[in-house]
């Protein structure tokens, strides 16, 4: 018999299997284990395959209420590090049921439009990185089970934050640096507005301050390479000792100062030490390889689903920080001259 052009429903499958539409239900819902026989249920999927059956998850989802998706809003994918939260966030999420909207703002960071007619109407959810928080007002994010990423926990929009344990990953950098005999600091600023970057400037400042006769200068740049190379040569250029040691926000903030280094003949690290922060796979592309403290992209994008679904089930999420680690390279070395 020829089939049908028209789409297969439960009920033809259940009269293909010779079942209720009930029992159809229970067993493509996988909730048919004491309710019918195993060679029932083996009965209904096998008609379901054959008939080429799609459950209708739209008009199921209409009915619930809610789509099982959810929106990760992160700052423009300049980076493979929010590719890594991605994969995290939608391996969780697939073994719940969820799909993940990857959605990056515009500019890197400020206002975005919206992705949806309506993303009330659309999502059950939304995890944001801080450096996209001002995105989620357009697209009415905050009006939504929310999870915050990089974010301050006394102040997010989110009902729950998840961070990496940033402050740490400072103090590693510092400790490491002044245990070489380090004294004099250019920290390399990432010139963006967000709570992640302020906690890395306060623990360096505060660490270098528990040392007597340290100095710390700041040069601030946007997150690019070029922007970086030109703020370390006017920081290198001005008057004054210069630094035995850069700090970078992060790890292409780095490979901005690697070319500002050369640029002005100055070896790393005999005339200058210079760390990261993200452990990029620019971090190993660069010579010599950088000291930097690696961020498990991955294990915080997973954090940051299991909290949004502890949020959604009306649980508290896990708390705690997700661990970060110093990796030491070749960019850092003690000084020529300590003190």
């Amino acid at each position: 018999m020829a089939r049908s052009n028209t789409r297969p429903t439960s009920r033809d499958v259940a009269h293909a299997a010779g079942v209720s539409q009930a029992a159809v239900s229970l067993v493509l819902g996988d909730k048919w284990r004491g309710r019918v026989s195993e060679t029932t249920a083996e009965r209904v999927r096998e008609a379901a395959r054959e008939l080429g059956y799609r459950p209708n998850l739209a008009a199921r989802n209409l009915r619930l209420g809610h789509t099982r998706t959810v929106l990760l809003v992160v700052p423009a994918l300049t980076t493979e590090f929010f590719a890594g939260v991605y994969t995290g966030a939608a391996r969780i999420a697939a073994r719940h049921g969820f799909g993940v909207v990857l959605y990056p703002s515009p500019e890197g960071i400020g206002p975005a439009r919206d992705p949806f007619a309506s993303a009330q109407a659309a999502l059950d959810g939304v995890i944001a990185s801080s450096m996209a928080a001002d995105a989620l007002t357009a697209i009415r994010g905050d009006q939504l089970p929310l999870v915050m990423l990089d974010s301050d926990p006394t102040g997010s929009l989110g009902a729950a934050t998840v961070n990496l344990d940033i402050t740490d990953g400072i103090r590693q950098v510092t400790d490491h640096l002044l245990g070489l005999g380090h004294r004099r600091i250019l920290h390399l600023a990432a010139d963006v507005p967000s709570w992640t970057f302020d906690i890395r400037a306060r623990e360096l400042a505060a660490r270098m301050a528990a040392v007597p006769g340290t100095e710390i200068r700041t040069a601030r740049a946007p997150i690019s390479i070029d922007g970086a190379r030109t703020a370390t040569e006017t920081a290198l250029t001005t008057p004054g000792p210069r630094p035995t040691a850069i700090v970078c926000d992060d790890d292409k903030l780095a490979a901005g100062a690697y070319k500002a280094l050369r640029r002005l003949g100055l070896r790393i690290p005999d005339d200058i030490s210079v760390t990261g922060l993200d452990d990029l796979a620019l971090a190993t592309a660069i010579d010599p390889e950088l000291t930097t403290v690696r961020l498990d992209a991955e294990t915080f994008g997973e954090r940051g689903m299991q909290a949004l679904l502890a949020v959604l089930d009306g649980r508290e999420p896990e708390s705690g920080d997700i661990p970060v680690e110093l990796v030491v390279r070749g960019s850092t070395a003690p000084p020529h001259t300590a003190g």
